[in-house]
């Protein structure tokens, strides 16, 4: 169900607001009527994820390291902190870029809103649980992530507990988040099949493809992202997900079945730093954010392929 549209205008701030999730957060936030600001550098998100938008919103192309964004920060109602480098595989390889921007970054972030006492939604990750034992997954579950993104995450939350004594600072652990805007990006299994299809070479996957995962449809994530930071529920950490899962083969097949393709299948040996299963359990989210999802990735990867 998509909220009424307020009638109190706001002035939020988006971190990595020319991002996926960013843009679409901000494309949301200002059909509501409210003012939005953007801080992107740029090294990720793209200006034209935001073009339809630009002359609707403030765009200050600065890190989250810069002391500058103190300025554009100080005046704000809200942050969404979005800014982050995300890919599992590269954060082996560049894990001190990873480091400081995900862990200083988020703390230079967190730091202002302790300064000038502005209630932040950041954007955790399931990561920080690792192969754990529960699923679906509690937000209760012991945190042991397996891959340096996900340690990343981890260090963010601690310093969300450790900032939230001055200031509302809530996490979302975001599960699998997929969408229209993202399967030209490359990035994430779901691109990676539909470029396949695209470019007719074979799908690969991991080990035996019966690695589980929760995919959560990127609008379902905005009206949670905003859920959050409007409804009074103090700080703490949320999972964001679908609540129920898919196996890779399986997600596979359907992009075959609904291309029309004869592509097949083919196996490889498993990647360093991921998971066998993941599964959020949504109940918290459903009782604070009075919240649920709305979109089935079959029934989207069904209308991706519709003529």
């Amino acid at each position: 169900m998509i909220p009424k549209k307020s009638n109190k205008t706001v002035n939020y701030i988006i971190t990595g607001g020319a991002g996926f999730i960013g843009s679409h957060l901000a494309r949301y936030l200002v059909g509501q009527g409210h003012s939005v600001g953007i801080i992107d550098n740029l090294s990720t998100g793209n200006l034209s994820n935001i073009s339809d938008i630009k002359d609707k919103i403030s765009f200050y192309k600065l890190d989250i390291l810069d002391g500058t964004i103190e300025d554009v920060i100080k005046n704000s109602d809200g942050i969404f902190h979005h800014a982050a480098l995300v890919s599992v595989p590269e954060s082996f390889v560049k894990p001190i870029e990873y480091e400081n921007v995900n862990v200083l970054g988020t703390e230079n972030i967190f730091r202002l809103a302790k300064k000038f006492h502005i209630k932040t939604v950041f954007a955790s990750s399931s990561s920080v649980y690792g192969n754990t034992k529960n699923i679906p997954t509690p937000e209760s579950e012991p945190l042991d992530p397996v891959n340096p993104y996900g340690i990343t995450k981890l260090k963010a939350e601690y310093l969300a507990k450790e900032y939230s004594k001055h200031c509302d600072i809530v996490g979302l652990r975001y599960y699998n988040v997929y969408g229209n805007t993202m399967v030209s990006s490359g990035t994430g299994v779901i691109s990676q099949f539909y470029q396949s299809i695209q470019n007719h070479t074979p799908l690969t996957i991991d080990r035996n493809g019966e690695q589980l995962r929760d995919f959560v449809h990127v609008q379902d994530i905005v009206q949670a992202t905003v859920s959050a930071m409007e409804k009074n529920t103090g700080s703490g950490f949320i999972n964001i997900g679908s609540g129920s899962t898919m196996s890779i083969l399986n997600l596979a097949n359907l992009f075959i079945k609904y291309s029309g393709s004869n592509l097949q299948p083919i196996l490889r040996e498993q990647k360093e730093g991921n998971v066998l299963a993941s599964q959020a359990d949504v109940s918290l989210a459903k009782k604070l954010l009075s919240w649920q999802p709305q979109t089935t990735l079959e029934d989207w990867i069904k209308n991706l392929y519709k003529s």
